[in-house]
């Protein structure tokens, strides 16, 4: 005999958003209509060579045009830095904030100072960035301190700007990366001495929680709750880094959105399938229906 179904969790102040980065095969205002279509509150948008560049000429027009639209749309934002090539054709998220030339770090410094610019443009409510790996000239046994450092130099210029545009840092504790964990998050707050989660906060992956972190991902939710910016949300399985749609891995999704209800966290909750943008539009209808299916939040998104 199977199992009872589970009543859903009653979560309705839940705003649930999609990545752009998973409809790279979209035009971008063709990806924007789309989510308002189905129904999604608003959008992870990836700073990214298909849709909002952020090194090619009249950024600012751009961008204007974008606010625009969303505002036409009713969606709300967060802006996201985790574009793979948008610096280096050559190198995966190369440079990165660790990379031992200066010049690279620097080069990464000054894309995330704009895009600090664009969300308050577009009047995100967060910045989402990421350390980076270690490189190849750092040790991670002997040399973390010179890794730290490299972190908190090359972040420092994006904070001041950050605290100019109010508009808060969301940084992303990401499998393999020098700031990997939640640990890592508190380690890295306590080093820039505590700038509090208005001017640094946490991008939370659901994810992520369930592939590494020796809590649940519900419990992670409540111990990251003050600090919590940004959310995204995939199935994963335990130990292995790959973004899953819902059900195909193994996260128990209404204990998860439950505690995130009870956060009372206001940003959004972005779907985050990065490798999935051959069938971006349809796992965007289906991710929202289960989302929603699991939380008890009304209404059904467009066919």
């Amino acid at each position: 005999m199977s199992a009872p179904a589970r009543t859903p969790a009653h979560t309705p102040d839940l705003r649930f958003g999609y990545g752009t980065n998973g409809l790279t095969d979209l035009r971008l205002d063709d990806a924007l209509a789309l989510l308002a279509d189905l129904g999604y509150d608003g959008v992870g948008l990836t700073l990214d060579h298909m849709h909002l560049d952020p090194l090619a000429p009249g950024l600012a027009a751009r961008t204007g045009r974008v606010a625009r639209r969303l505002g036409e749309l009713g969606l709300g934002v967060t802006v996201e830095t985790g574009a793979r090539y948008v610096l280096d054709p050559r190198r995966k998220h190369g440079p990165s904030l660790l990379d031992p030339d200066p010049d690279g770090r620097a080069a990464r410094t000054r894309l995330l100072v704009r895009a600090v610019q664009v969300a308050a443009d577009l009047g995100a409510h967060a910045v989402h960035c990421f350390s980076g790996t270690a490189p190849d000239d750092l040790s991670p046994s002997t040399d973390a301190a010179t890794a730290w450092k490299r972190l908190e130099e090359a972040l420092t210029p994006v904070l001041d700007a950050a605290a100019t545009a109010r508009v808060p840092l969301a940084v992303e504790p990401e499998p393999g990366h020098l700031l990997a964990t939640l640990a890592d998050f508190h380690h890295f707050r306590r080093l820039l001495g505590d700038p509090g989660p208005h001017l640094l906060g946490l991008t939370l992956d659901i994810g992520h929680c369930q592939c590494l972190e020796p809590a649940s991902p519900a419990d992670c939710v409540r111990d990251a709750a003050p600090w919590l910016r940004h959310v995204q949300i995939e199935d994963m399985r335990r130990g292995v880094h790959e973004h899953l749609p819902f059900g195909d891995g193994e996260i128990d999704f209404p204990p998860v959105l439950d505690a995130l209800a009870a956060t009372g966290y206001q940003g959004l909750t972005v779907v985050e399938l990065p490798r999935h943008s051959h069938a971006g539009p349809e796992l965007a209808r289906t991710s929202l229906a289960f989302l929603r299916s699991r939380t008890g939040k009304k209404g059904e998104p467009t066919p």
